[in-house]
């Protein structure tokens, strides 16, 4: 029998369980001799271990097949809870209470099974959510592991010089922007998930925030690193470009000096390189902004994602700072100042279009357009530069100007910088406009980056200094104009400020005076603010108004404080004036229709405070329609247009009832008979003769829309007047003296006609009156004894009271 060999492991090949079994059963004892017994229960533990083994695998079977059928269980059950669900609606629809019995049983039945089942379904639905939670939750483990894995090579990119890639990538600059590239696409998969566990798990917000603070640790190494190679690269194209060329000599001659543009030198891997730098940076923001959007949600958007282009404000920045070393030697030339940014802005403008806005499409960053982003960029360098240095010297000699009370070149320098600020805001609306570029903001947020006049938005003390120079310079140049006679007597022919044609027969001083508001106006409307051009009107248009009332006001109290308004050229002076008052409230009324002043109307601002004055007093300050921010002062205009008309048709008025007092005294000239028809009273003709040719004066002078009122305030007059003097007095009437009182009213009706078509139909009571008096007895006496208010109404007397008509009635006299 040949031997066997028994080779016994290495030592230290043994695992530390067997060993310390070897030793504690075997060197203990110091002998072989219970082996065998050792290797029979090794062999019967082996046996039980199988043997648990085989029954854990028979339960583990037992289990998986108890779990899928009870999976089909519950999903029959599902669906036959949709279906008793839907059977239960349909039934509840229906009969309602006239279910049989046999339904009812039905229905409890259904009951039943509800409450037995569905507690076991919802447990286990929650165990399915429980599943899907974890495995949510995992992601974000992982997600959380990623972006520490991420900022560390990220890390590693930027900052280790000796960080060595497994694969060749060529050199260095083109293997650090694709693993850039590479990190910014794993940070927006970062972010997509992040969104998607935000919508589904809202309740895992402090999850999401830790994840948040490890891309934000990551994306805090990338874009300073991706901003420097920017900046690197920009400096060896050359950027910025030599501005040496653009001295205020060429500027003043306005020579047109060539600027190297690198955008159109640079070819290429040149050119590959900026557009790859330039496209990190706008993928950098486009995550940036996805990210606000999200943690921001809710919250005012606009304001928080309203920020400049990275890539286009690096390149802004260097030409802002090359030019403030020229900027220096300009500060009392700012024309050139603002020669020099308009030229560097336009010659640039295409080229920034045509190359870098693919690429911002490219990068997916919604709401940018590379034109009005570098248009606006050039624009806040110069706004930046004129609030810091420009505008604190001008200010500085303004107050020297006031403390000695002498004038001197400050005010013209500073509406002169005004005017070249206004000036270059239109230059670059122009360079939008001829593109077909509309901006993407209207108001306020993109019209001041796009407006060098913006520095007023910060500062409103300038805007009020500003105001308070244009109002003194227009005032200073009107009141000569308002003082000069000759502009008073010279009419405005035709009516260029307003789109009728009606003939307002207006002094010229009132177009004068318009243009000049006019003139205020447009230099306000490139301001980017809605309150700020709201503000600027208040003080300068505002004043300009209440100064040319104030005028008008005094012409009219020294023409009735001098002649009591008795002559006909005070008359004509008064008619002046309220033609001056009524073309200025008609021109303003359409101006204020404009959508311009409509929309400062509607600001919240204006609203506001007309609520707080109407909460402060109790009632609504304003009264009737309104007409936009200079409301007070067309009322104004109003009230004092109407005032005067009617103190007009007053001294007419009081003349006439001077010149027929002893007409009106005379009770018995009613009662005289006479052998031939009565003409009528010479009295009464003398004085309708005077009203006439006063009337007609002032219908030579007014305007045909207030004339209209004077007349038919003079005729209301002239039927009360005449009516109480003669037919409410104790007069009593024969046949000639109704005779002789109906001939004096048809000269009354006819010295009208010349204004109206049916002169009687403004006199109704006189009418009235007449008719009256011209019945039969019998008629009268049936007014006397019967009904009397049912009798006014059969005969057509409607403007006379009963008792006004029954002494009337009482004051005929009939002769037999």
């Amino acid at each position: 029998m040949a031997s066997i060999d028994f080779s016994l492991p290495e030592l230290s090949h043994l695992s530390p369980s067997l060993l310390s079994f070897l030793e504690s059963n075997f060197r203990a004892r110091g002998d072989l001799l219970n082996a065998s017994h050792h290797v029979a229960e090794l062999q019967t533990q082996c046996s039980d271990l199988d043997q648990r083994l085989a029954d854990l695998s028979r339960t583990l079977q037992s289990s998986v097949v108890s779990y899928a059928s009870h999976s089909d269980r519950i999903g029959g059950l599902l669906d036959g809870v949709g279906l008793r669900l839907g059977e239960i609606r349909a039934s509840s629809l229906g009969s309602g209470s006239s279910t049989d019995g046999g339904e009812g049983e039905g229905l409890g039945r259904e009951k039943q099974i509800l409450g037995e089942e569905l507690p076991a379904l919802a447990k286990e639905v929650a165990r399915v959510e429980t599943v899907r939670a974890y495995a949510a939750y995992k992601s974000i483990c992982e997600i959380r592991t990623s972006a520490e894995t991420l900022k560390k090579n990220a890390n590693d990119i930027t900052t280790s010089p000796r960080f060595v890639p497994k694969r060749p990538y060529g050199p260095r600059l083109d293997f650090a922007k694709e693993t850039r590239m590479f990190a910014i696409n794993a940070l927006k998969i970062t972010e997509d998930i992040l969104v998607s566990v935000t919508k589904s798990r809202p309740q895992w917000a402090h999850l999401v925030s830790a994840v948040d603070h490890r891309v934000d640790r990551a994306l805090a190494i990338l874009r300073p690193q991706a901003i420097a190679d920017y900046r690197s690269l920009l400096s060896s194209l050359g950027w910025p470009p030599p501005l040496t060329n653009l001295n205020s000599a060429n500027v003043n001659a306005g020579k047109s000096s060539e600027v190297l543009n690198p955008f159109f030198t640079m070819q290429g891997d040149v050119r590959k390189r900026y557009c790859g730098n330039f496209l990190a940076l706008c993928s950098l923001q486009q995550l940036q902004s996805r990210r606000k959007s999200r943690q921001l949600e809710g919250h005012n958007l606009k304001v928080a994602l309203s920020q400049p282009l990275w890539a286009i404000e690096e390149l802004v920045n260097p030409i802002s700072l090359a030019s403030q070393s020229h900027f220096a030697k300009w500060v009392d030339k700012p024309e050139f100042i603002f020669a020099l940014i308009y030229k560097v802005t336009r010659d640039f403008v295409d080229s920034v279009d045509e190359l870098l806005q693919p690429l911002v499409d490219e990068a997916r960053l919604v709401g940018y357009s590379c034109r009005e982003e570098w248009i606006s960029s050039m624009v806040t360098s110069i706004s930046t530069y004129l609030a810091k240095e420009i505008f604190p010297i001008y200010v500085g000699q303004l107050g020297v100007d006031n403390a000695t009370g002498v004038p001197s070149q400050a005010r013209t320098s500073w509406l002169h910088l005004v005017d070249l600020m206004i000036r270059f805001d239109k230059q670059v609306q122009s360079l939008l406009t001829q593109s077909g570029v509309l901006l993407s903001v209207k108001e306020d947020e993109n019209a001041q980056k796009m407006s060098c006049l913006s520095v007023f938005c910060d500062r409103p003390d300038w805007l009020e200094l500003w105001a308070e120079l244009e109002l003194g310079d227009a005032l200073d140049k009107l009141r000569p104009q308002m003082e000069n006679e000759r502009s008073w007597k010279a009419k405005v022919h035709g009516v260029p400020l307003v789109s009728w044609s009606d003939d307002y027969k207006s002094p010229t001083v009132t177009s004068i005076v318009l243009r000049y508001l006019l003139a205020l106006i447009e230099r306000c409307r490139q301001l980017p603010s809605i309150s700020l051009r709201a503000r600027f009107i208040r003080l300068t248009a505002a004043p300009v108004i209440r100064a040319f009332l104030d005028c008008l006001l005094c012409r009219c109290q020294e023409a009735e404080g001098l002649t009591a308004l008795a002559d006909d050229g005070a008359l004509m002076k008064v008619a002046n004036s309220i033609n001056a008052a009524r073309f200025c409230e008609s021109v303003l009324r359409e101006w204020c229709e404009d959508v311009f002043f409509l929309e400062m109307d509607l600001d919240e601002g204006d609203e506001a405070k007309m609520e707080e004055e109407k909460n402060i007093s109790g009632i609504d300050t304003v009264k009737g329609p309104k007409h936009g921010i200079l409301d007070q002062e067309v009322r104004k205009l109003e009230e004092f247009r109407m005032e005067w008309v009617k103190k007009l048709s007053t001294v007419i008025l009081r003349g006439f009832d001077a010149q027929c007092r002893d007409y009106m005294k005379n009770r018995k000239q009613w009662q005289e008979k006479g052998n031939e028809r009565m003409m009528a009273s010479k009295s009464f003709v003398g004085a309708l003769d005077i009203l006439q040719g006063k009337t007609s004066k002032v219908g030579e002078c007014l305007n045909e829309i207030d004339f209209v009122s004077v007349w038919r305030s003079l005729a209301e007059g002239v039927d009360r007047m005449v009516f109480g003097g003669v037919l409410m007095t104790n007069a009593k009437f024969s046949d000639s003296g109704v005779e002789r009182f109906g001939g004096d009213l048809n000269v009354l009706f006819g010295v009208f006609a010349a204004w109206c078509l049916r002169p009687e139909g403004f006199f109704p009571k006189l009418t009235e009156g007449l008719k009256l008096l011209r019945m039969g007895e019998d008629q009268l006496k049936e007014f006397v004894d019967g009904g009397k208010d049912g009798w006014l109404k059969k005969n057509g007397i409607r403007h006379l009271s009963v008792p006004e008509a029954e002494k009337i009635a009482k004051s005929r006299v009939f002769h037999y």
